[in-house]
């Protein structure tokens, strides 16, 4: 894949690396050198930060109280091996 570079310093990124990386409008990335190329990195805590406090946790002390009323067990817990049902 190719860019070329407009004019005013800008470029295009291709439309499968935005869908690929699920770049939108608005998204920063960050720009760094490394010897003679030029890496484009995805601000994850951008992304973290926007969604921050928009889900609650429905009367749920802590995610893995949650986690485990939906799923069963939580991140960390001891795997317990499911009940025959024989």
């Amino acid at each position: 894949m190719e860019a070329t570079v407009a004019e005013r310093g800008q470029i295009t990124l291709p439309k499968a690396v935005r869908d690929a990386l699920g770049l939108t409008k608005g998204t920063k990335l960050k720009v760094e050198l490394e010897g003679g190329r030029i890496v484009l990195r995805k601000d994850v805590d951008d992304a973290l930060s926007r969604v921050r406090g928009r889900f609650k946790l429905d009367g749920f002390a802590s995610t893995d109280d949650a986690l485990r009323a939906i799923r069963g067990h939580a991140p960390g817990d001891p795997y317990l091996p499911p009940e025959d049902a024989a």
